[in-house]
């Protein structure tokens, strides 16, 4: 039986900044929907699209933004990353790019006075480049949805 690629063979980095997530998504909204005519479908309709994910970093990880944040003088001044999700095993192997990533941060402190877990702190991010997405080297968007757009 083969090994398959887990989230413990996933690396992710933020700019130049390693990291490793207790959890880390991305999503991609595709709003393109079915035309109709007369209640029938007919072909489809491009919509907007938008990406979005979000870091569940524990304290020590979170420390390592907190130093980017500093060096750029805060944290809504940290400039927009890339930011890349690479795993490779035996014979699977998986590439997926977010361009243009500008971080926010939500639940900043959710401490729970038992103990039992490590703590963490959660950064959502938004993806804001014409470039979008890559999977495997392979854009989500078509050339001529982002032709006019400066990269």
């Amino acid at each position: 039986m083969s090994m398959r690629i887990s989230g413990k063979n996933m690396h992710f980095t933020l700019g130049d900044i390693k990291l490793k997530a207790q959890k880390n998504t991305l999503s991609i909204t595709d709003n393109s929907a079915v035309n109709k005519s007369s209640g029938v479908p007919d072909g489809y309709v491009d919509g907007d699209v938008e990406a979005s994910g979000e870091l569940e970093l524990t304290t020590a990880q979170f420390n390592l933004l907190s130093k980017a944040a500093k060096n750029a003088g805060s944290w809504r001044g940290l400039p927009d990353f890339d930011a890349m999700y690479y795993g490779k095993i035996e014979k699977e192997e998986i590439k997926v790019e977010a361009f243009g990533c500008r971080l926010k941060l939500s639940d900043l402190l959710d401490i729970d006075g038992n103990g039992g877990s490590a703590l963490v702190h959660k950064v959502p991010y938004e993806v804001t480049s014409p470039k979008f997405v890559r999977i495997n080297g392979v854009p989500y968007l078509r050339d001529d949805e982002t032709e006019d757009l400066v990269q």
